[in-house]
Parts: structure tokens; sequence; C-alpha cells
């Protein structure tokens, strides 16, 4: 009965979806060629994604045609319905951005959750102003400067300005003097009448000093010194040179110098399994003081949402550097790049997005701060260096137990013992790819001791069934798969993995015991709304399998419906492109099967045929008005 409800449901489900494509499709027609904003809706109405577009007919066609990652994927399922807003520049469009995610905060767009988190050093507008350390911004006039990496560095500062300028330390003014002015670092406004212009240019002094002037405030201080010295003031000097001393321990611990002293900050980034880090490289009178990191999932392409982080982090950021330092995407390791899977939509159809340099135009127009991708030089091996840091992060997250060959041995072992399996070595894992119904795959991978066996990954063609029918399309791939292991003799997995919950698990089982005679132990990966591994089920009824999510049993779970979606959804994306091909040149009169096999393979792939010339036909006996023909049908298509 409940599989019944099941699959009742499931038709109900795609039945709203197909309807909702179609209402879609004929919106799709009527998108510009012009720059802006798009804004996806679920079938509640509800803002689920805001992103931005040089082009947006280009950008927004994307997510509904070709095949896409597991994480986009489970974005454009929900997907029911579009907005769009026109922008007059790159410029207009990131901004505008920002602002919708504010507003809106979509659950798949990256959110900028810690952007006031950052501790400042405040100057106080006030008749006695005051130093402070803040992480609240306020439009109350006064000036803010950092931001500082953490609170230590940011207390540290004031600590050492606190000693050198006497402003009011008291947060209400006190009716008598207290022990600051005795210690020379209060003027006691509270009792004594302090002139604006004593406090003037002590604001000045420090002003210089948070902007880069360390080295003219210490040169004013070893004046004060040797002139208190000569007099005889001999506290007096040893404080200024106290002070004098903190500011060469404070820049100490600086770790890299440029030549120059400007406040910088440095942007880089890498991306993995569906997860970005941004490390932010704070540079601060031409000397980096320290990093942060922030570490989240995305669900676009990963330079466009790269640059929405960016572009939150500065909305509200009242301190401004004095040049902002962006990565090229080239930085990126190019199987980063293939890992993304962005929402191409096949040849000659990629997303026009905003790229580094005009992301860095933008920045550059709106924040009126020079924004630059340094292609060389030390400016080049900063974004380097972040891009580097970003990859490390990552790595802590993601990588640790894969490098330990002994705990991932054991965190199979522990699998098996949570599971009541008395041993596990082989587990083999399925999934299927079918966008929309096009090109239907599967794939198989197998993990031996906790590690992946990539010689013994399989590859499937669904034969049999129609449709994106994840419980059909199982069955006949366990089928195909363990009728071909008794018939050859192959090993027997002690594990098979699901990436699917019930239906899938019980279509296993059923072609396993009831056709083939295995009694093979079978268990599901269900994901959270997120699309990320949130449990393991396994019996009959299936249950849960309670385990730790930092534990070395997920992570290895979750490694395994990563790699077996990976190679699910190449697979797919190989077979679409290939299918693609056929069905441009099938398209042309003229050009029939035999015919498209003799210009593969004389010109060995579709974009050469595209740039080819009438005259480089003839070897194929092909007349000169059919091989117009087929070069002016290619190359319309592009351009569309």
């Amino acid at each position: 009965m409940s599989d019944r409800h099941n699959s009742d449901s499931f038709a109900k489900q795609v039945q709203e979806q197909e309807q909702a494509l179609e209402a879609i499709r004929h919106k799709l027609a009527l998108l510009p060629d012009l720059p802006g904003c798009y804004l996806m809706k679920n079938k509640n109405g509800t803002i689920i994604y805001v992103g931005k577009a040089k082009i947006l007919k280009n950008r927004v066609r994307s997510y509904f045609t070709g095949s896409h990652d597991g994480k986009t994927q489970r974005l454009v399922s929900e997907i029911r319905d579009f907005e769009y807003i026109v922008t007059g520049s790159n410029m207009e469009a990131l901004i505008l951005e920002c602002n919708l995610i504010k507003t809106h905060s979509p659950r798949y767009n990256v959110l900028l959750k810690d952007d006031k988190t950052y501790p400042y050093i405040k100057i106080t507008n006030e008749t006695h102003p005051r130093l402070e350390v803040t992480r609240r911004i306020l439009k109350d006039k006064a000036k803010y400067f950092g931001p500082y990496p953490n609170a230590y560095a940011a207390q540290q500062t004031k600590k050492l300005l606190d000693r050198m300028y006497p402003l009011r330390k008291c947060n209400v003014m006190p009716k008598e003097v207290c022990l600051y002015y005795h210690m020379g670092q209060c003027l006691a406004p509270c009792v004594k009448e302090v002139q604006p212009q004593t406090y003037e240019e002590m604001i000045a002094e420090i002003v210089s000093f948070l902007n880069g002037g360390h080295e003219e405030i210490k040169q004013e201080l070893m004046r004060k010194m040797e002139e208190a010295a000569e007099e005889l003031y001999f506290e007096r000097a040893k404080e200024l040179r106290d002070q004098i001393r903190s500011i060469d321990a404070l820049m100490e611990k600086q770790k890299i110098t440029m030549n120059d002293a400007k406040n910088r900050d440095v942007f880089g980034f890498a991306v993995d399994k569906g997860w970005m880090c941004v490390q932010i490289l704070y540079m601060r009178q031409g000397k980096m003081i320290e990093r942060h990191a922030s570490v989240f999932p995305f669900y676009g392409e990963a330079y466009s949402d790269f640059l929405s982080y960016v572009t939150q982090y500065y909305s509200d950021n009242p301190a401004l550097p004095q040049e902002i330092l962006l990565p090229e995407m080239k930085l990126m390791k190019q199987e980063e790049q293939e890992g993304q899977e962005s929402l191409s939509s096949g040849e000659g159809e990629r997303d026009e997005l905003l790229d580094a340099e005009s992301g860095a135009a933008a920045l550059q127009n709106w924040l009126n701060v020079k924004t630059l991708v340094p292609k060389r030089g030390l400016k080049r091996q900063m974004t380097q260096m972040a891009v580097e840091n970003a990859r490390v992060a990552l790595d802590e997250k993601f990588r640790l137990i894969e490098r330990d060959e002994e705990r991932t041995s054991r965190a199979a072992e522990n699998l098996g013992e949570a599971l009541g399996l008395t041993h596990l070595s082989r587990i083999e894992a399925f999934d299927n790819s079918n966008i929309q119904g096009t090109n239907p795959v599967s794939a198989m991978v197998v993990f031996i001791d906790g590690k992946p066996a990539k010689k013994e990954y399989r590859k499937y063609k669904i034969r049999t069934v129609q449709g994106p029918d994840d419980v059909e399309t199982m069955r006949e791939v366990v089928r195909r798969r363990y009728e071909r292991v008794l018939k050859e003799n192959l090993p027997m997995p002690d594990l098979i993995v699901m990436d699917g919950g019930k239906g899938q698990m019980a279509a296993a089982k059923d072609v396993l015991e009831n056709e083939l005679g295995l009694y093979i132990p079978v268990c599901g990966l269900v994901k959270d709304t997120k699309h990320k591994t949130a449990q393991l089920i396994i019996g009959d009824p299936p249950e849960p399998v309670h385990l730790a999510r930092d534990s070395q049993e997920f992570y290895l779970l979750q490694r395994i419906q990563d790699e077996v979606h990976r190679f699910a959804i190449s697979f797919h994306r190989e077979q679409r492109a290939k299918s693609m091909v056929v069905s441009q040149l099938d398209a042309i009169p003229g050009v029939g099967e035999k015919r498209r096999k003799m210009l593969l393979k004389h010109f060995g792939s579709l974009k050469k045929i595209k740039e080819a010339s009438i005259e480089d036909f003839r070897p194929l006996s092909i007349g000169d008005k059919l091989a117009q023909t087929i070069i002016d049908s290619l190359r319309d298509e592009e351009s569309e």
C-alpha cells in the first residue's frame, strides 16, 4: 500500500513539475539579452535562489537544459517559476543581487551570516571621544577602523593607543578623576576643560596610525623620547621607549611585507564536494596581520557565488581597505573546475557570468576602492596564498581520513559493526542520473577496505525504463550487475549501497532475493534538504542506523555517496554531449546516419566541423551546396 502511495505521490510530483516547466519554457522565450538578476521560486512562491547574469537569456535558460551536479539538481528540482529584473550594467546586477539576498535570505544562496562579527576599532563621535572595540556597526558618524581578524588583535592595538593618547576611558562621565588620569592616560574631562582642538590633534594622529602611519608616529615618539632624556625626564623617556617597543612588537607579528604601506584585503577561494571556502588575508600598513576563513555550501557557479560573498561582505563594512585583490579564475585547480559542475547547457551555450575582471570592475565602481585581479608579481602571489589557504581549509574538512589508510580501513570495520555485519570489506554503491528524463544512466562504484577501487567502477545505459523512474531503473541495473557477477563468478560485495531511500532498497532486495537468489545486505543513503548525507537506513522494514556526524564511519558514507554521484553525473554529461552531436547533425537535411558517422570520423568533433571550410568537405564526396548547408546550420544553432 505504501509503495503504491509513494508511486502515486511521485507521479503527481513529476506531473506538477512538467506543467511548471511548460509554463517556464514560454517565459524563457521572452528573456532579454541584457544584464540583470533573476529570482527562482518554489511551488509555494517562495524565493529559493537569487542570481545575476551578464546575459539573462543565456543564464536562466541554462537551468532548464542540460545536466547538473547533485547539489544544483536539488535546486533545479524545486524551481516552479522565476522572475527577472533588468539592470543597466554588471555593477548594478551585482549590487541588486546583494540587496535581494539580504531581503529574502534564499535558502540556496551564499548567505554571509557573520558580516558583522568582525571587530573594529571605533573613535566615538562625542564631545569627549573614546576608543572602543566593537562588532556593532552603527550610522553614528563615528570613525571605524578594521576589520581586525580577531578580538585579540583589535584589543592589543587599542591597548597601545590607550597608552599613547589620553582619550576618555569611562563610558559614563565620573564626578572625580580616576586612575587613568594619574597614569597619564586620560585628560580628565570630568573635572577639567579640554579644548576641541586638543581632541582633533589626537584623533588625527590616531587616524594616521590606524591608516598606516606607524613609522611616522614612531619617529615622533623617538623625537619626544630624546627630548625628555635631554631634559632629564627619565620616567617620561622610559614610557615613550616602551611605547616604541610596543609598536615594534605589534608590527613584528605581521608575517608578510609589501613594499608599500597600503591596507589590502586579499581574497581567495576553493571548492570541493559542493562546499566553498573563502579566505581573506588582511594586510594592514603593507603587512599581513591575519587571515579569516568562511566555509559554506554553494549551489550556483563557483566564481559567481564567490563574488556574491565579497559583495555582501562589503555591503555593511564601514572600514574599506585601500585596495582589494581577487583571484584569477584559473588559479582554481583543474579538477576543482571540473568537479563544481557549473550550470552549463552544452557546447556553445556556456553561461555568461560575471568573470574575474568584470566582477573586479563592478566592485571598484561601486566601492570606489581599487580592485585588481593580479596576473603576476607579489600581488598575484598573495592571491595564490589565499587560494592555497582555502584549499587547505577544505582538505582539513574533507580529506583527513582519506589520507590515513589505517583510519580509513578502520572506518569500514566500524561501519560493519554498526550494521551488525561480521565482515565488511567490499562495498558496491549505485546511483542514477536522469535530468528531465533525458539520457538516463546509472553508475556503480566499488570501495574496498574504505578506499575506492576505480578499476572496478561500472557505467550503465538504461535500456528498459522510460522517463525519470529511479525505482525501476535500479531494478534493471541491479539485475544486470548481479546476473553478470553470477555468470562470470566475480567477487560478491559484503554490502550494497543505494543512493536513495526505501523504494530503491526494496527494488534491489526484490531482484536480488526473488530473481537471483542472492542474500546480500542492502542499505540506503538518505539526503537532507541541502542534498547532504543525512542518515543510513538498513533492514526490513528499513530503520536508521545512528552514526555520529563527525565519525569516521559517517565520513566514509559521505565519500561513497559523493563518489558514486560524481561518477554517475559525469557519465550522464558524456552521454548527453554525444546525443547532442547526433541530434544536431541528424537535423540537417541531407545528412543521414552514414554521413554523420563519416563527418565525425573525418573531422573528429562537432567544433571542427563548424570551423571547416567548404573545401574541407570535398574529400568526403560532399557537394559545396550541402557543405554550406551543414556549416550554416551548425553555426546558426551555436549563435541562438
